[in-house]
């Protein structure tokens, strides 16, 4: 029998790694505070969520200042975008074939 779960990716299983890349995907950046106002989760959860996928070349983190406050965004990497899409398809075809 085939394993229909083999190319879901166990990066993006957890919920939250979910998010911060579904709001990636369509958007060209996105910065720490409005990602943790669309995910409604707390600054250390999303941070330590960003720094594992970071580590794992799928997004990427730029820091500048606005008006002297420090801001991080963050964006996709193309490595993160094509890992996303293919984890996507896997679970399309997963439901497909159910």
């Amino acid at each position: 029998m085939k394993d229909i779960i083999s190319n879901i990716n166990k990066i993006f299983e957890n919920r939250i790694r979910l998010g911060i890349m579904s709001v990636l995907m369509v958007n060209e950046s996105y910065d720490f505070n409005s990602l943790k106002e669309a995910l409604d989760v707390t600054d250390g959860n999303l941070a330590s969520h960003l720094k594992t996928l970071e580590e794992k070349g799928i997004i990427k983190v730029k820091k500048k200042f606005i008006d002297r406050k420090p801001n991080t965004s963050y964006s996709a990497t193309r490595r993160g975008k094509l890992e996303f899409s293919q984890h996507l398809t896997a679970l399309e075809n997963l439901i497909r074939e159910q």
